[in-house]
């Protein structure tokens, strides 16, 4: 099936989504794009010739040939936008974050489940091929139980980046470095790992921007598993290094840096997959990557709709990795240990 799909929201995270679409071609169509903004439409337009644009997003709500959206607006936009969306019987690929909160959050996944609506949210690291092929090894039962995971995110923001309106800020973004970068390893790290049980952290605000939110984070983690881990997150690592997660297991250690993976086996074995040589993202341009990993994470949303399955990162995945963050500002905010549901 051949579905026909709008994006709403043509900013940074534009060009990704646009060039998956293209190379899905044969399972979807840009049907329509739509910004309030005149300067967005007229950038979008000029870096991809006969974008579709629409006239307002009603114009998308009313076409009832089209059966999703994807959402690239500001966090705090999500929900309202979504609502509308979903009530017209819209499938929704939502921008990481789900929201600005988890309650946000929360209400945005409701919503979706109400209608009966399929919600996707683009955290397209759990596509790179290093995450899966250790994904596999750990099914595999190779490298023993898990005991201890760390995750490294020394990135860099220049000051220019903050200085955008709105960027930074709990009132639009929702929080800084872990939710507007970290997120996409942490949940990597999740999709790993299993669930979070309890955490404590300390996190600095502004220390090294001008802005509102964290942009330093270090916290503790304990897993469901009774597994050790850390948090080490900041954007001011000029100029911006691959994120890492080391994991030790029983029989095994095991390094992601970046798009790279190398096992270290007990008996002498050193498996290894090479990086896709992008930058990541990691520097001052945060889109320096390739788009094949959100082409492959909207494959999978399509086949989802087509299978009547959930997707691979679904409100139940945004929802967890969201907890996990409030949880980690919780904790740096009050001084006190925070628990999570194990269930969620």
């Amino acid at each position: 099936m051949r579905r026909r799909i709008a994006i709403v929201g043509l900013g940074m995270a534009l060009a990704p989504h646009v060039l998956s679409l293209n190379d899905l071609n044969e399972r979807a169509e840009l049907a329509a794009a739509y910004t309030p903004s005149a300067a967005r439409r007229a950038a979008a337009l000029q870096r991809f010739p006969g974008l579709p644009m629409a006239d307002s997003l009603q114009a998308i709500l009313d076409d009832d040939s089209i059966s999703a959206v994807i959402l690239l607006t500001p966090p705090n936009t999500h929900l309202e936008l979504g609502r509308a969306c979903a009530a017209r019987g819209k499938h929704l690929l939502v921008e990481k974050p789900l929201e600005t909160t988890v309650a946000r959050a929360e209400a945005l996944v409701a919503a979706c489940r109400d209608a009966g609506v399929t919600l996707g949210e683009v955290l397209q690291h759990r596509f790179r091929p290093a995450g899966l092929r250790l994904k596999a090894l750990m099914a595999e039962g190779a490298l023993g139980a898990m005991k201890g995971c760390s995750c490294g995110l020394r990135l860099y923001r220049p000051q220019s980046y903050y200085d955008q309106p709105g960027r930074g800020t709990l009132a639009r973004d929702g929080g800084g470095v872990l939710l507007t970068q970290g997120i996409h390893t942490l949940d990597l790290m999740l999709s790993l790992t299993g669930p979070v049980a309890e955490v404590a952290a300390f996190a600095a605000k502004g220390v090294l921007h001008r802005m509102e939110t964290e942009d330093l984070v270090a916290g503790s983690l304990r897993f469901a598993n009774g597994a050790l881990g850390t948090v080490d997150a900041t954007t001011g690592a000029y100029p911006g290094f691959p994120e890492r997660l080391d994991f030790i297991f029983e029989r095994a250690t095991a390094s992601l840096a970046g798009t790279a993976l190398d096992v270290w086996h007990h008996d002498g074995r050193h498996e290894q997959l090479a990086a896709d040589g992008s930058g990541g993202g990691t520097g001052a341009d945060p889109m320096a990557f390739p788009h094949d990993y959100h082409r492959a994470l909207i494959g999978d949303f399509l086949d989802a709709l087509d299978q009547g399955r959930a997707p691979t990162v679904g409100g139940p995945e945004g929802l967890a990795v969201q907890r996990l963050i409030e949880a980690l500002l919780a904790a740096a905010a009050s001084g006190r240990y925070q628990r999570l549901d194990a269930a969620t």
